[in-house]
């Protein structure tokens, strides 16, 4: 499969604050009233100390969540995650820590998606996906 092609470091930058400031606002608080297929990932900054949440679209499996790196490994949510080993989820009023990410295949990805979103991530030609697993997961 031919490589996919990077955006220039300014332009990802610019879409990236762009989404911060706008469309992350909306999907934020969809999230937090527990509407449609938003999450928010709370992480603690790795620099700042700092709490941080991040709007995202997560796949519910057994043990936890998947979630499928759109800019890749190079986002500060997904770097602050890493960086304390486990962040929270949280859905509506559920909140489920987690304390393990880890890298699963394209196919592991998509079959936690589900048609019809494993259908857009594979047109989309998504291939990174990590498992957060969860320390508690059930219905709080």
């Amino acid at each position: 499969m031919p490589r996919r092609r990077e955006w220039p470091a300014r332009v990802r930058r610019a879409w990236l604050t762009t989404l911060k400031h706008t469309l992350n606002r909306l999907t934020g608080a969809l999230a937090r009233w527990g509407h449609g297929p938003f999450s928010l990932i709370r992480t603690t900054g790795r620099k700042t100390g700092r709490t941080y949440e991040t709007p995202l679209i997560l796949a519910e499996v057994p043990d936890g969540f998947v979630a499928e790196l759109t800019y890749g490994e190079n986002v500060n949510w997904y770097r602050n995650l890493v960086a304390a080993g486990g962040g929270v989820v949280v859905r509506g009023r559920r909140e489920v820590p987690i304390d393990a990410i880890e890298p699963i295949s394209t196919e592991e990805g998509l079959r936690a998606f589900g048609p019809p979103a494993s259908w857009v991530l594979r047109l989309l030609h998504r291939s990174e996906f990590r498992h957060l697993h969860a320390t508690y997961h059930g219905g709080q």
